[in-house]
């Protein structure tokens, strides 16, 4: 009997972990963050998209922390995103959270955000892109129109602060 109490409260307590995969909310924050997703990161220093994709014409990566706006992100589970210069632009960095180890919200879109990790340039082969357009709910037309692999600038981030919603 011992034993089954104590294995009930191991089982409890390994259970009682923090899901990474789950956001921290705050109460607006000084620096305007509402929440996080992933780790808890500064928003401070960070660099704007454009001046990220500037920096990767010269570089093959660099660790930084970015400042954009959601622009898409995927509709099945939240696994990845886009991160844009301005609200209204579809063009910026393709974001995936390190080791799969969180997800942001389907509805993200149009918010503010700061990622801290590593922006990069990557060869996205065609079925890639294809699984990308099919998660972003596109068209069978549009996604048979995918046949050649593209260059894209990606981000992985370890963290992402939510500015504005």
């Amino acid at each position: 009997m011992k034993y089954f109490a104590f294995g009930f409260a191991i089982l409890f307590w390994t259970s009682c972990k923090t899901d990474k995969k789950m956001e921290t909310v705050v109460a607006e924050s000084s620096n305007g963050v509402t929440a996080y997703y992933g780790d808890t990161i500064q928003t401070e220093g960070s660099i704007s998209v454009n001046e990220a994709l500037e920096a990767l014409k010269t570089k093959d990566s660099i660790l930084t922390k970015v400042t954009g706006y959601v622009t898409g992100v995927c509709q099945v589970k939240g696994c990845w995103m886009v991160l844009s210069q301005t609200p209204d632009d579809s063009t910026g960095l393709f974001v995936k959270f390190k080791d799969y180890g969180f997800f942001v919200p389907k509805d993200l879109s149009g918010s503010k955000i700061t990622l801290d990790g590593k922006a990069f340039k990557q060869i996205t082969p065609v079925d890639e892109l294809k699984h990308y357009a099919e998660d972003e709910g596109k068209s069978a037309e549009e996604i048979a129109k995918i046949t050649q692999p593209t260059e894209e600038m990606k981000f992985l981030a370890h963290g992402v602060a939510v500015l504005k919603k």
